[in-house]
């Protein structure tokens, strides 16, 4: 695995190394002594999958807050998505920054998320299948969420003829 931070304190763009013979290819997604060699304490408590029928789907932007912050590991086994963070620590010098990456089955990305981000992303193509690894269990009665396009962030949204979100989303207060 190749690990790069991105612009946004602690989150890593980590892109697999697969090693290919006749029968297909191989790699590893996870391994905690690496991570750890990064700096990223993450231990998987649950595992999670988004399948999203159309182009155009949008989730998020979704946190948890306190001590039900989730740190994820993100990547599409099927499809492709434009995948975007927003850091929420006070504290951090990319507080309320956000920024995006595109993960597909075909470029061999994840998305490390820490604890304290918003994450959202929109589909690029039909059947897109996302794979969350989770760092902390889903707690409903702390599930918040920021509104997708609250121009505070500059989120570039992937432009599409029909975004599908629904109503709860679609409904997140301003900052």
């Amino acid at each position: 695995m190749k690990f790069s931070e991105l612009s946004l304190n602690g989150a890593f763009l980590i892109e697999l190394e697969p090693s290919a013979d006749v029968r297909g290819t191989f790699a590893r997604q996870f391994c905690k002594k690496e991570f750890k060699n990064h700096g990223i304490d993450f231990e998987v408590c649950q595992c999670n999958l988004s399948t999203n029928y159309k182009k155009g789907t949008l989730r998020g932007l979704h946190y948890q807050k306190g001590v039900y912050s989730e740190s994820k590991i993100v990547s599409c086994i099927k499809g492709a998505l434009y995948d975007v963070i927003v850091d929420l620590r006070e504290d951090s010098p990319t507080y309320l920054h956000a920024q995006g990456v595109e993960l597909s089955e075909d470029n061999n990305r994840m998305l490390y998320i820490p604890q304290g981000f918003a994450h959202g992303f929109q589909t690029v193509k039909d059947n897109t299948v996302v794979y969350y690894q989770m760092g902390n269990y889903f707690e409903p009665q702390q599930a918040f969420g920021l509104r997708w396009n609250d121009q505070k962030f500059a989120i570039k949204w992937p432009e599409c003829e029909h975004r599908i979100i629904n109503e709860r989303d679609n409904s997140y207060e301003l900052l």
